[in-house]
């Protein structure tokens, strides 16, 4: 049990709940209070998560790239628990991984359907929830470091986390003066299954390869570490409590800080020619 319930009487809706970062944000909201809609579409994981969490979760079979899908699970929350409180748009995967001259209207589309289309529906649906009940509320949403940088994922996957940001900004100034807020988390490279996904691992091997994942990468993190899906459940926390309350319409990379620096080689290369013209010799 935390020491300080900070969702104490909220309800929230997380999306992509049955495994990896939204799962660890359900149990990390529960701990702090809420009650939490589960939605996915892995139903033996989801209900066996919604099962060790206890009364204070259920789990929905949800397809977000479904707006009418969406708005069930808006209504399953004010169904089983009275209200809406937060909406935590989490679902999301890489899907069409072509290089933008291969990659094909079909593929674009079904990358958007996911990355996109399903956080408008949760944005509408859980604004005109909050209208309704004449109350604030939350949504949250899980965006991408490569919405900022190039070279994280495929460019279908990058243009639909790019276009979030743009939604979570209009979604803040449409709902001005209501308590409604819209904000964006930007993971860095986070040790789940989208990774495994990605890269065609099974899932008996993912511990595995996540493990020797993080040992390679967590160097590279100013905070010298790998991010774990606890890391984003965390922001996700602070987004949804009312210690956010004052906090609308910003990106919050969680990366370990990665897009803090500059990583390619331009000042490197600059910074050695300087040295060598000083030297005389460039």
């Amino acid at each position: 049990m935390a020491a300080v319930n900070l969702l104490d009487g909220k309800v929230a809706v997380i999306t992509g709940a049955a495994s990896g970062m939204g799962l660890a944000a359900a149990e990390t909201f529960v701990e702090h209070g809420a009650k939490v809609v589960l939605a996915d579409i892995q139903d033996e994981r989801g209900a066996a998560a919604a099962a060790r969490l206890g009364d204070s979760a259920v789990f929905t079979h949800t397809d977000v790239t479904s707006a009418a899908a969406v708005e069930s699970v808006v209504d399953v929350a004010v169904d089983a628990f009275g209200r809406l409180d937060v909406m935590f748009s989490n679902a999301g995967a890489a899907v069409d991984l072509s290089p933008i001259d291969e990659l094909t209207p079909a593929g674009l589309d079904r990358t958007l359907a996911l990355n996109l289309h399903a956080h408008v529906a949760a944005h509408k649906y859980a604004a005109r929830q909050f209208r309704v009940q004449g109350t604030p509320g939350s949504i949250i949403t899980t965006a991408s470091v490569a919405a900022l940088q190039a070279g994280w994922n495929g460019g279908a996957y990058s243009m639909a986390k790019a276009a979030v940001l743009a939604l979570v900004r209009q979604t803040a100034m449409e709902n001005r003066g209501t308590g409604i807020r819209s904000n964006a988390i930007l993971p860095g490279a986070v040790l789940t299954s989208i990774i495994t996904d990605m890269f065609g691992v099974s899932q008996d091997r993912e511990d595995e390869f996540l493990t020797g994942i993080g040992e390679r990468i967590g160097g590279e993190t100013l905070i010298g570490r790998a991010g774990q899906a606890r890391d984003v459940a965390c922001a996700a926390l602070f987004l949804a409590s009312d210690l956010s309350d004052w906090i609308t319409g910003i990106a919050l990379p969680v990366d370990g800080g990665t897009t803090a620096v500059t990583k390619d080689a331009t000042v490197a290369l600059i910074t050695d020619f300087a040295a060598q013209f000083h030297a005389g010799s460039p």
